[in-house]
């Protein structure tokens, strides 16, 4: 199993959030991106204001890397507008993937028709620039029968608005690796989480994301039936190694 192309190696600190100045927090990025070019990853994946830094490095080292950013990161709350403002600048910075946050509290409060648009209206951005689009639906913020219904409806509306080729490119992702769970309870992809988007997405991908961060987990999830991997112990994992990373 060439598990690397599963890996997208994942960084999406802000300064702030690292603790960091803006030009530390960018060598981290740096080092990210030639990490994963130099490792043969699938994908980096990192803010929308570091996919023109990533663009050039991938450029100059005449690298297959793929550049993936988040959209609405991490709430999801923003309006379709902010939304879909934020996906294009990133398709002109020349990003591959658009990984957006649903609004999940709209979908919690009962704002279904809210969700729909959002996930039609991304979905239909996306596709048009021939990039991959991933929602994340935020499981740590759901019970598991809302992350069946949530994931039921970003596959029902992806059915029923786009072409059956499309459907590979349209991803439901577990979580942004943000989110702050009460008492150490997990905030990312588990195996009944995973299991549970599984069995409602299909035949549209999974994305596991958040807290695998061990060969041994990134296997089982590939054996599971998810397609890729997000990650900020990307190189640990292609090495067989334990990482003690939060994301």
């Amino acid at each position: 199993m060439n598990i690397k192309q599963y890996l997208d190696s994942t960084y999406l600190k802000t300064a702030e959030q690292a603790n960091l100045s803006e030009q530390e927090n960018t060598e981290i990025v740096k080092n990210c991106i030639q990490e994963a070019i130099d490792n043969d990853f699938k994908l980096i994946m990192i803010r929308p204001d570091k996919v023109t830094l990533a663009k050039k490095m991938i450029d100059e080292a005449n690298s297959k890397l793929t550049i993936g950013t988040v959209i609405d990161f991490p709430l999801g709350n923003g309006t379709l507008e902010e939304k879909l403002a934020e996906a294009k600048e990133a398709i002109e910075n020349g990003v591959d993937d658009l990984d957006f946050v649903v609004d999940y509290e709209a979908f919690k409060r009962g704002e279904i028709d809210i969700v729909k648009k959002q996930v039609f209206e991304g979905t239909k951005l996306g596709l048009a620039h021939h990039k991959i689009v991933k929602w994340i639906i935020e499981v740590a913020a759901l019970d598991n029968h809302q992350i069946v219904q949530l994931s039921a409806l970003i596959k029902n509306v992806v059915i029923a608005n786009f072409d059956e080729n499309d459907y590979e490119r349209v991803f439901v992702k577990s979580s942004t690796g943000f989110y702050k769970t009460p008492e150490g309870v997990p905030n990312g992809a588990t195996v009944p989480t995973i299991k549970l988007m599984l069995e409602n997405s299909c035949p549209l991908p999974v994305k596991a994301a958040g807290g695998v961060r061990t060969y041994e987990e990134a296997v089982e999830m590939i054996q599971l039936g998810v397609k890729r991997i997000g990650t900020s112990a990307a190189k640990a994992i292609a090495n067989g190694e334990i990482s003690n990373s939060d994301y």
